[in-house]
């Protein structure tokens, strides 16, 4: 595939716990976009964060959950990431779940596997 240039980034960001279809949401979400064939995707477990949901109020102090959230990023062509965006809200209202999806734009400059590395000259 090639992807160079203009492209999106999808970024989703749900909780760890979160389930669908009996596996994690996240997982759910990177094997449908591998079934998409979208160029690729990069989950991470954040250190810490919050959301509309995660700041709780408590009679000394706010505590943040305990829970970590869970950040996956998918970059492809506009059209692509704009399709998938609604498969992936479908994934996070199936598990009834919280979160956020938004798009970026970036620009793609380089993206190639390993096989498409040529060797050195001398």
């Amino acid at each position: 595939m090639l992807l160079e240039g203009k492209a999106k980034k999808l970024k989703i960001i749900v909780q760890e716990s979160e389930k669908v279809y009996q596996r994690s949401l996240y997982e759910a979400i990177v094997f449908a976009a591998k079934k998409s064939t979208l160029a690729g995707a990069t989950v991470s477990r954040a250190i810490m964060g919050y959301g509309s949901n995660g700041l709780t109020n408590s009679s000394k102090t706010y505590h943040i959950s305990q829970e970590s959230p869970i950040v996956i990023e998918i970059v492809d062509r506009p059209d692509r990431i704009e399709h998938f965006a609604l498969v992936a809200s479908g994934l996070i209202d199936k598990a009834n779940g919280a979160g956020i999806i938004y798009i970026e734009d970036v620009d793609v400059v380089i993206y190639r596997k390993h096989e498409d590395l040529k060797p050195a000259t001398k």
